[in-house]
Protein backbone atom coordinates (compact mmCIF):
# COMPACT_ATOMS: atom_id res chain seq x y z
CA UNK A 1 0.00 0.00 0.00
CA UNK A 2 1.47 3.50 -0.77
CA UNK A 3 0.77 6.27 1.59
CA UNK A 4 2.77 9.50 2.99
CA UNK A 5 3.65 9.15 6.55
CA UNK A 6 4.35 12.43 8.68
CA UNK A 7 5.68 10.98 11.83
CA UNK A 8 7.34 14.24 13.95
CA UNK A 9 4.82 16.48 15.10
CA UNK A 10 3.91 18.09 18.55
CA UNK A 11 0.71 18.60 20.93
CA UNK A 12 -0.75 21.69 22.17
CA UNK A 13 1.19 20.59 24.88
CA UNK A 14 4.78 21.93 23.71
CA UNK A 15 5.72 25.84 24.20
CA UNK A 16 5.30 27.69 21.27
CA UNK A 17 2.67 25.14 19.79
CA UNK A 18 -1.17 25.84 18.11
CA UNK A 19 -3.96 24.76 20.53
CA UNK A 20 -5.96 23.71 17.36
CA UNK A 21 -3.21 20.65 17.82
CA UNK A 22 -5.60 18.26 19.49
CA UNK A 23 -6.42 14.84 18.24
CA UNK A 24 -9.22 15.47 16.17
CA UNK A 25 -8.08 18.36 14.53
CA UNK A 26 -4.62 16.97 13.60
CA UNK A 27 -6.75 13.71 12.05
CA UNK A 28 -8.59 16.38 10.25
CA UNK A 29 -5.71 18.14 8.72
CA UNK A 30 -4.11 14.93 7.86
CA UNK A 31 -6.73 14.52 5.42
CA UNK A 32 -6.61 17.94 4.08
CA UNK A 33 -2.68 17.32 3.46
CA UNK A 34 -3.00 13.87 2.07
CA UNK A 35 -1.15 12.46 5.05
CA UNK A 36 -1.98 9.10 5.87
CA UNK A 37 0.22 8.25 8.78
CA UNK A 38 0.72 10.95 11.29
CA UNK A 39 2.99 10.77 14.59
CA UNK A 40 1.11 11.50 17.65
CA UNK A 41 3.80 14.04 19.32
CA UNK A 42 4.47 14.03 22.74
CA UNK A 43 3.15 11.08 24.50
CA UNK A 44 5.88 11.53 27.52
CA UNK A 45 3.82 14.34 28.68
CA UNK A 46 0.84 12.52 31.13
CA UNK A 47 -1.84 14.90 30.29
CA UNK A 48 -1.01 14.47 26.44
CA UNK A 49 -1.04 10.71 27.03
CA UNK A 50 -4.40 10.73 28.32
CA UNK A 51 -5.85 11.91 25.47
CA UNK A 52 -4.04 9.89 23.19
CA UNK A 53 -5.90 7.27 25.68
CA UNK A 54 -9.32 8.74 25.49
CA UNK A 55 -8.91 9.78 21.60
CA UNK A 56 -7.74 7.15 19.64
CA UNK A 57 -8.66 3.42 19.31
CA UNK A 58 -6.42 0.56 17.78
CA UNK A 59 -6.25 0.24 13.95
CA UNK A 60 -3.63 -1.87 12.16
CA UNK A 61 -0.63 -3.59 14.20
CA UNK A 62 0.49 -0.42 16.36
CA UNK A 63 -1.73 1.95 14.71
CA UNK A 64 -4.33 3.86 16.13
CA UNK A 65 -7.31 5.84 14.52
CA UNK A 66 -9.65 8.53 15.61
CA UNK A 67 -12.65 7.64 18.18
CA UNK A 68 -15.33 7.53 15.84
CA UNK A 69 -17.46 9.91 17.70
CA UNK A 70 -14.69 12.45 17.24
CA UNK A 71 -15.17 12.36 13.60
CA UNK A 72 -17.41 15.60 13.49
CA UNK A 73 -14.66 17.79 15.51
CA UNK A 74 -12.40 16.85 13.19
CA UNK A 75 -14.83 18.15 10.18
CA UNK A 76 -15.36 21.14 11.76
CA UNK A 77 -14.33 23.99 9.26
CA UNK A 78 -12.80 21.70 7.02
CA UNK A 79 -14.29 20.36 3.07
CA UNK A 80 -16.69 18.06 3.68
CA UNK A 81 -15.45 15.34 2.15
CA UNK A 82 -12.39 14.31 4.34
CA UNK A 83 -12.65 11.72 6.11
CA UNK A 84 -10.60 12.05 9.68
CA UNK A 85 -11.53 7.75 10.30
CA UNK A 86 -9.10 7.28 7.82
CA UNK A 87 -5.93 8.86 9.53
CA UNK A 88 -3.83 6.30 11.11
CA UNK A 89 -1.80 7.73 14.23
CA UNK A 90 1.64 6.05 15.23
CA UNK A 91 2.98 6.57 19.12
CA UNK A 92 6.10 9.30 18.88
CA UNK A 93 7.71 12.05 21.04
CA UNK A 94 10.70 14.32 20.86
CA UNK A 95 12.94 14.73 23.65
CA UNK A 96 15.99 17.69 24.80
CA UNK A 97 18.53 16.57 26.15
CA UNK A 98 20.93 19.07 27.57
CA UNK A 99 24.13 17.33 29.20
CA UNK A 100 28.44 18.09 28.83
CA UNK A 101 30.13 15.06 27.30
CA UNK A 102 33.80 15.40 25.91
CA UNK A 103 34.14 18.99 27.33
CA UNK A 104 31.08 20.32 25.83
CA UNK A 105 27.37 20.97 26.75
CA UNK A 106 25.75 19.37 24.44
CA UNK A 107 21.95 20.13 23.34
CA UNK A 108 20.46 17.10 21.43
CA UNK A 109 16.82 16.36 20.29
CA UNK A 110 15.64 12.42 19.91
CA UNK A 111 13.05 11.06 18.36
CA UNK A 112 10.77 7.96 20.10
CA UNK A 113 8.41 5.43 17.71
CA UNK A 114 6.71 3.58 20.36
CA UNK A 115 4.80 0.09 19.14
CA UNK A 116 1.98 0.10 21.73
CA UNK A 117 0.43 2.28 24.61
CA UNK A 118 2.04 0.24 26.91
CA UNK A 119 5.99 0.77 25.60
CA UNK A 120 4.91 4.55 25.17
CA UNK A 121 3.97 4.31 29.40
CA UNK A 122 7.10 2.70 30.54
CA UNK A 123 9.09 5.15 28.53
CA UNK A 124 6.91 7.99 29.75
CA UNK A 125 7.19 6.85 33.99
CA UNK A 126 11.13 6.33 33.42
CA UNK A 127 11.80 9.48 32.28
CA UNK A 128 9.29 11.13 34.46
CA UNK A 129 11.47 9.62 37.38
CA UNK A 130 14.71 11.08 36.43
CA UNK A 131 13.39 14.49 35.22
CA UNK A 132 10.31 16.98 34.76
CA UNK A 133 7.86 15.94 31.75
CA UNK A 134 4.91 18.04 32.56
CA UNK A 135 6.58 21.13 31.65
CA UNK A 136 6.91 20.52 28.26
CA UNK A 137 5.47 18.47 25.55
CA UNK A 138 8.76 18.23 24.42
CA UNK A 139 10.94 17.65 28.01
CA UNK A 140 14.23 19.26 28.44
CA UNK A 141 16.21 16.44 30.50
CA UNK A 142 19.59 16.44 31.63
CA UNK A 143 19.75 13.11 30.19
CA UNK A 144 22.24 11.75 27.49
CA UNK A 145 20.92 11.25 24.23
CA UNK A 146 22.78 7.88 24.69
CA UNK A 147 21.07 7.09 28.05
CA UNK A 148 17.87 7.93 25.74
CA UNK A 149 18.30 5.34 23.38
CA UNK A 150 19.11 2.72 26.12
CA UNK A 151 15.94 3.84 27.74
CA UNK A 152 13.82 3.42 24.87
CA UNK A 153 15.36 0.20 24.02
CA UNK A 154 14.49 -1.06 27.36
CA UNK A 155 10.96 -0.30 27.08
CA UNK A 156 10.57 -2.74 24.33
CA UNK A 157 13.06 -3.53 21.75
CA UNK A 158 10.58 -2.67 19.22
CA UNK A 159 10.78 1.00 20.25
CA UNK A 160 13.34 2.89 18.11
CA UNK A 161 15.21 6.41 18.35
CA UNK A 162 15.64 8.75 15.42
CA UNK A 163 17.91 11.69 15.72
CA UNK A 164 15.88 14.54 15.26
CA UNK A 165 16.51 17.48 12.84
CA UNK A 166 19.96 16.24 12.64
CA UNK A 167 21.68 19.41 11.63
CA UNK A 168 19.92 22.07 13.73
CA UNK A 169 22.80 24.44 14.89
CA UNK A 170 21.61 24.49 18.78
CA UNK A 171 19.26 21.57 19.56
CA UNK A 172 20.59 18.41 17.06
CA UNK A 173 23.53 15.49 17.32
CA UNK A 174 25.21 17.06 14.43
CA UNK A 175 24.57 20.97 15.13
CA UNK A 176 27.40 23.04 14.82
CA UNK A 177 26.31 24.71 18.41
CA UNK A 178 26.27 21.73 20.19
CA UNK A 179 26.53 18.64 18.49
CA UNK A 180 29.04 16.45 17.63
CA UNK A 181 31.01 15.45 14.93
CA UNK A 182 29.75 11.84 14.46
CA UNK A 183 26.65 9.53 15.79
CA UNK A 184 29.08 7.41 17.11
CA UNK A 185 30.77 10.08 19.52
CA UNK A 186 27.21 10.73 20.57
CA UNK A 187 25.76 7.23 21.02
CA UNK A 188 29.21 5.41 21.19
CA UNK A 189 28.56 1.79 20.85
CA UNK A 190 24.51 2.07 20.87
CA UNK A 191 25.43 3.63 17.32
CA UNK A 192 23.77 0.98 15.23
CA UNK A 193 20.81 0.99 17.35
CA UNK A 194 19.99 4.63 15.99
CA UNK A 195 16.80 3.89 13.45
CA UNK A 196 17.27 6.67 11.14
CA UNK A 197 18.39 10.35 11.00
CA UNK A 198 15.69 13.46 9.84
CA UNK A 199 17.44 15.82 7.97
CA UNK A 200 15.22 18.61 9.19
CA UNK A 201 13.70 21.52 7.22
CA UNK A 202 16.86 23.43 6.56
CA UNK A 203 18.81 20.05 5.22
CA UNK A 204 17.63 17.39 2.40
CA UNK A 205 19.27 14.06 1.33
CA UNK A 206 21.12 15.77 -1.21
CA UNK A 207 23.16 17.46 1.51
CA UNK A 208 23.78 14.93 3.93
CA UNK A 209 25.20 12.49 0.91
CA UNK A 210 27.91 14.05 1.39
CA UNK A 211 29.00 12.78 4.79
CA UNK A 212 30.60 9.27 4.64
CA UNK A 213 29.26 8.31 7.82
CA UNK A 214 25.54 9.20 6.97
CA UNK A 215 25.66 6.16 4.66
CA UNK A 216 24.66 3.17 6.98
CA UNK A 217 21.72 4.90 7.91
CA UNK A 218 17.95 5.95 6.43
CA UNK A 219 17.46 9.75 5.88
CA UNK A 220 13.65 10.61 6.77
CA UNK A 221 11.90 13.69 6.70
CA UNK A 222 9.04 15.17 8.91
CA UNK A 223 7.14 18.40 9.13
CA UNK A 224 7.85 19.21 13.20
CA UNK A 225 4.85 20.60 12.71
CA UNK A 226 3.55 23.16 15.29
CA UNK A 227 0.15 24.04 13.90
CA UNK A 228 -2.24 21.66 11.64
CA UNK A 229 -1.54 23.76 8.59
CA UNK A 230 1.72 22.46 9.11
CA UNK A 231 1.66 18.94 8.96
CA UNK A 232 2.95 16.88 5.45
CA UNK A 233 5.65 20.16 5.08
CA UNK A 234 8.03 17.15 4.70
CA UNK A 235 6.82 13.39 4.49
CA UNK A 236 7.85 10.30 3.84
CA UNK A 237 6.83 8.40 0.43
CA UNK A 238 5.83 4.27 1.71
CA UNK A 239 4.94 1.66 0.06
CA UNK A 240 4.21 -1.30 2.41
CA UNK A 241 2.13 -2.54 5.01
CA UNK A 242 -0.26 -0.08 7.22
CA UNK A 243 1.36 -1.20 9.87
CA UNK A 244 4.08 0.12 12.74
CA UNK A 245 6.36 -2.96 11.97
CA UNK A 246 5.54 -2.20 8.04
CA UNK A 247 6.47 0.95 8.45
CA UNK A 248 9.86 0.78 10.54
CA UNK A 249 10.81 -2.20 8.58
CA UNK A 250 10.75 -0.30 5.86
CA UNK A 251 12.43 2.73 7.19
CA UNK A 252 15.44 0.31 8.38
CA UNK A 253 15.85 -1.33 4.92
CA UNK A 254 14.49 -4.83 6.42
CA UNK A 255 12.12 -5.31 3.75
CA UNK A 256 11.55 -2.84 0.18
CA UNK A 257 9.32 0.14 0.86
CA UNK A 258 11.21 3.11 1.71
CA UNK A 259 10.49 4.75 -1.53
CA UNK A 260 11.58 8.63 -0.26
CA UNK A 261 11.01 11.74 0.87
CA UNK A 262 9.13 14.98 0.18
CA UNK A 263 11.03 18.09 1.58
CA UNK A 264 11.40 21.57 1.93
CA UNK A 265 13.62 23.48 -0.56
CA UNK A 266 16.46 23.60 2.06
CA UNK A 267 17.09 27.12 2.05
CA UNK A 268 13.65 27.92 2.91
CA UNK A 269 14.24 26.46 6.27
CA UNK A 270 15.15 28.60 9.56
CA UNK A 271 19.08 27.70 9.90
CA UNK A 272 20.58 27.39 6.42
CA UNK A 273 22.83 29.86 5.84
CA UNK A 274 24.80 31.65 8.37
CA UNK A 275 24.38 35.17 10.24
CA UNK A 276 22.56 37.21 12.60
CA UNK A 277 19.25 38.17 12.30
CA UNK A 278 19.16 40.84 14.93
CA UNK A 279 21.84 42.59 12.75
CA UNK A 280 20.22 41.51 9.37
CA UNK A 281 23.07 39.75 8.05
CA UNK A 282 23.08 36.90 6.33
CA UNK A 283 26.21 34.86 5.29
CA UNK A 284 27.27 32.39 2.99
CA UNK A 285 30.04 29.88 4.66
CA UNK A 286 32.92 31.73 2.66
CA UNK A 287 31.68 34.97 3.69
CA UNK A 288 31.72 33.69 7.43
CA UNK A 289 35.00 32.11 6.85
CA UNK A 290 36.52 35.60 5.66
CA UNK A 291 34.83 37.43 8.30
CA UNK A 292 36.85 35.16 11.29
CA UNK A 293 32.97 34.02 11.88
CA UNK A 294 32.41 37.22 13.50
CA UNK A 295 29.28 39.57 12.14
CA UNK A 296 30.45 42.44 10.15
CA UNK A 297 27.55 44.66 11.81
CA UNK A 298 28.02 43.63 15.95
CA UNK A 299 31.83 41.96 15.94
CA UNK A 300 30.05 39.19 17.92
CA UNK A 301 29.97 35.20 16.63
CA UNK A 302 27.48 34.53 14.05
CA UNK A 303 25.00 31.20 14.24
CA UNK A 304 26.76 29.38 11.82
CA UNK A 305 24.32 27.37 9.63
CA UNK A 306 23.72 23.82 8.61
CA UNK A 307 25.36 24.40 4.87
CA UNK A 308 28.46 25.28 6.25
CA UNK A 309 28.37 22.71 9.26
CA UNK A 310 27.67 20.03 6.15
CA UNK A 311 30.49 21.34 4.34
CA UNK A 312 32.80 20.96 7.65
CA UNK A 313 32.02 17.71 8.08
CA UNK A 314 31.56 16.59 4.41
CA UNK A 315 33.75 13.97 3.06
CA UNK A 316 32.68 14.65 -0.83
CA UNK A 317 31.49 17.54 -2.75
CA UNK A 318 28.04 18.77 -3.81
CA UNK A 319 26.39 16.23 -6.19
CA UNK A 320 27.71 12.91 -4.81
CA UNK A 321 24.72 10.11 -4.70
CA UNK A 322 25.70 7.29 -2.57
CA UNK A 323 24.43 3.53 -3.67
CA UNK A 324 20.95 2.67 -2.53
CA UNK A 325 20.14 6.33 -1.56
CA UNK A 326 16.25 7.50 -1.91
CA UNK A 327 14.91 10.24 -4.15
CA UNK A 328 12.73 13.08 -2.87
CA UNK A 329 11.00 15.79 -3.93
CA UNK A 330 11.23 19.31 -3.02
CA UNK A 331 7.71 21.65 -3.04
CA UNK A 332 6.22 24.38 -1.44
CA UNK A 333 3.16 24.46 0.23
CA UNK A 334 0.12 25.23 -1.31
CA UNK A 335 -0.79 28.64 1.08
CA UNK A 336 2.39 30.13 0.26
CA UNK A 337 1.95 29.34 -3.54
CA UNK A 338 -1.57 30.89 -3.68
CA UNK A 339 -0.16 33.95 -1.42
CA UNK A 340 2.41 34.61 -4.16
CA UNK A 341 -0.50 34.12 -7.31
CA UNK A 342 -3.24 36.23 -4.93
CA UNK A 343 -0.71 38.61 -4.01
CA UNK A 344 -1.67 38.19 -0.23
CA UNK A 345 -0.30 36.89 3.12
CA UNK A 346 -0.30 33.24 3.65
CA UNK A 347 -2.96 33.61 6.65
CA UNK A 348 -5.46 36.04 5.19
CA UNK A 349 -8.91 34.63 5.13
CA UNK A 350 -8.73 35.49 0.95
CA UNK A 351 -6.36 32.71 0.24
CA UNK A 352 -7.57 30.48 3.30
CA UNK A 353 -10.74 30.63 1.13
CA UNK A 354 -9.43 29.96 -1.83
CA UNK A 355 -7.04 27.18 -0.07
CA UNK A 356 -10.06 25.29 0.65
CA UNK A 357 -11.78 25.69 -2.58
CA UNK A 358 -8.97 24.29 -4.07
CA UNK A 359 -8.76 21.00 -2.00
CA UNK A 360 -12.44 20.76 -2.42
CA UNK A 361 -11.95 20.74 -5.81
CA UNK A 362 -9.09 18.73 -6.53
CA UNK A 363 -8.26 16.98 -3.62
CA UNK A 364 -5.59 16.77 -1.08
CA UNK A 365 -2.76 19.54 -0.56
CA UNK A 366 0.00 17.23 -1.65
CA UNK A 367 -1.89 15.28 -4.50
CA UNK A 368 -2.15 18.58 -5.89
CA UNK A 369 1.16 19.37 -5.70
CA UNK A 370 2.90 16.56 -6.94
CA UNK A 371 0.49 14.87 -9.05
CA UNK A 372 -2.34 16.38 -10.17
CA UNK A 373 -2.75 17.42 -14.05
CA UNK A 374 -1.45 20.89 -15.06
CA UNK A 375 -4.69 21.40 -17.02
CA UNK A 376 -7.13 20.40 -14.24
CA UNK A 377 -5.44 22.90 -12.05
CA UNK A 378 -5.53 25.76 -14.43
CA UNK A 379 -8.94 25.01 -15.20
CA UNK A 380 -10.11 25.01 -11.38
CA UNK A 381 -7.41 27.54 -10.26
CA UNK A 382 -6.15 29.80 -13.37
CA UNK A 383 -3.04 29.68 -15.72
CA UNK A 384 -1.04 31.84 -12.59
CA UNK A 385 -1.47 28.70 -9.81
CA UNK A 386 -1.29 26.05 -12.88
CA UNK A 387 2.16 27.28 -13.61
CA UNK A 388 2.77 28.33 -10.26
CA UNK A 389 2.81 24.52 -9.54
CA UNK A 390 4.50 23.60 -12.98
CA UNK A 391 7.30 25.43 -12.29
CA UNK A 392 7.62 24.07 -8.16
CA UNK A 393 7.87 20.11 -10.04
CA UNK A 394 11.12 21.70 -12.64
CA UNK A 395 12.42 23.21 -9.26
CA UNK A 396 12.60 26.67 -11.61
CA UNK A 397 12.24 29.26 -8.04
CA UNK A 398 14.46 31.90 -6.85
CA UNK A 399 15.25 31.15 -3.45
CA UNK A 400 16.41 33.81 -0.42
CA UNK A 401 17.88 31.42 2.29
CA UNK A 402 17.09 31.35 6.04
CA UNK A 403 19.43 31.92 8.70
CA UNK A 404 20.16 32.11 12.29
CA UNK A 405 15.97 31.36 13.11
CA UNK A 406 14.84 33.38 10.17
CA UNK A 407 12.50 31.36 7.63
CA UNK A 408 14.06 32.03 3.86
CA UNK A 409 11.44 32.57 0.63
CA UNK A 410 11.09 31.09 -2.49
CA UNK A 411 9.47 32.71 -5.65
CA UNK A 412 8.12 30.80 -8.51
CA UNK A 413 7.63 34.29 -10.44
CA UNK A 414 10.14 37.47 -11.59
CA UNK A 415 8.86 41.05 -11.92
CA UNK A 416 6.19 41.05 -14.07
CA UNK A 417 5.75 37.30 -14.91
CA UNK A 418 2.50 36.58 -12.84
CA UNK A 419 0.08 39.34 -14.54
CA UNK A 420 1.41 37.95 -18.16
CA UNK A 421 0.67 34.61 -17.39
CA UNK A 422 -2.81 35.71 -15.74
CA UNK A 423 -3.60 37.38 -19.36
CA UNK A 424 -1.80 34.75 -21.64
CA UNK A 425 -2.30 31.38 -19.82
CA UNK A 426 0.76 29.21 -18.71
CA UNK A 427 4.02 30.13 -20.08
CA UNK A 428 5.18 26.29 -20.60
CA UNK A 429 1.70 24.57 -21.25
CA UNK A 430 2.16 20.78 -21.69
Amino acid sequence: MRFLADLHLHSRYSIATSKEMVVPRIAGWAQVKGVLVVGTGDFTHPGWLEELKHGLVPAEEGLFRLRPDLVHEAKAGLPPHISPGETRFLLTCEVSSIYKKNGRVRKVHSLIFADEFESAQKIQRTLASLGNVEADGRPILGLEAKTILEIVKGASLDAHLVTAHAWTPHFSVLGAASGFDTLEECFEELTGEVLAVETGLSSDPGMNWRVDFLDDFPLISNSDAHSPSKIGREANILDTDLSYGGIVEAISGQRHGFEGTIEFFPEEGKYHLDGHRNCKVRLWPEETARLGGACPACGRPVTVGVMHRVGELASHPPGRKPAGAKPYERLVGLAEILSEVMGKGPATKTVTREYFRVIEGLGSELFILREAEIPAIEELGGPVLAEAVARIRRGEVSLEPGFDGQYGTVKMFGPGERERTASQGTLFPD
